[in-house]
């Protein structure tokens, strides 16, 4: 793994505390919109153990719809500034794909972009990205959230997404954007099938040299197969970040920082030597 900015040196497993600043997201909208529940999800997550907070302040599940951008904005710089004035130290990440958003965050304290859409929806992002020299997480889908589930086809899905990874690397590499890691982007553009046949071969994605971030926490790839909804898929996300450490994983992004770390931890005991 690499250096955030001088505040995070990781050379084990990552995780990645959600914080939604937003009435729409499908497991905690609404929940996080003032500053008092804002400063306490981000001392939970950091309590917790989690590594980076990811601030969100547009939703982007499955037929969700955009906000304006200053909207967009203006939560994303408050939740930034309150949060940077309390904990200093926080690695915070933003979860955005458009780049006057992006520098806004930056500007304001951020130390990341995490975009849903691998620069592919604004222009303008991978040249802020690369004017800004933050970490980029790039992820990969077929389409924006309101219709992304209508684009599900694929010629072959491992070498279509090795090849959108290539095209877009290039182009980050060409703004000297050297700090990046990849995201297959489940449930963005995929069936449920194609979810698990992706994290059934995340080795394969390895071979671009990456850090790679698991982004499942209580989807809809978990609770449809429970029969549940997000509320009861907490021990189907465990199970399934468990998975993707196992395969290689080097980032889990989730809403239950305490169950990812003691997955990690239980997990850590199988690389020691034997006594």
């Amino acid at each position: 793994m690499y250096n955030f900015n001088g505040k995070l040196n990781a050379t084990e497993p990552i995780i990645m505390g959600i914080l939604n600043v937003t009435e729409d997201s499908f497991y905690d909208g609404g929940r996080y919109v003032n500053e008092e529940n804002i400063l306490k999800r981000a001392a939970q997550i950091l309590s917790e153990g989690g590594d980076i907070i990811d601030v969100g302040a547009m939703s982007t599940r499955p037929n969700a719809m955009e906000i304006p951008e200053e909207e967009e904005i203006s939560r994303i710089v408050k939740t930034v500034r309150t949060i940077r004035v309390r904990y200093p130290e926080a690695v915070l990440s933003i979860d955005t794909y458009r780049a006057a958003v992006a520098k806004a965050a930056v500007e304001a304290g951020a130390d990341m972009i995490n975009d849903i859409s691998g620069g592919t929806f604004d222009p303008d992002m991978i040249p802020i990205v690369g004017e800004l020299q933050v970490p980029y997480c790039l992820m990969h889908t077929t389409s924006k959230p309101s219709d992304m589930q209508q684009h599900t086809e694929y010629d072959d899905i491992l070498a279509d997404m090795l090849q959108f990874f290539g095209r877009q690397l290039e182009k980050l590499h060409a703004y000297h954007v050297h700090d990046i890691i990849i995201d297959l982007g489940f449930g963005f553009g995929k069936t449920l099938e194609q979810n698990y046949f992706l994290m059934d071969n995340l080795e394969v994605f390895q071979q671009l040299g990456l850090p790679v971030l698991v982004g499942i926490s209580r989807k809809s790839m978990i609770y449809k197969i429970l029969g549940t909804t997000p509320e009861g898929a907490l021990n189907g996300t465990t199970t399934l970040n468990t998975v993707a450490l196992m395969k290689g994983a080097d980032i889990l992004r989730v809403h239950d920082v305490k169950e990812a770390i003691e997955v990690k931890k239980i997990l850590s005991n199988f690389s020691k030597k034997k006594p």
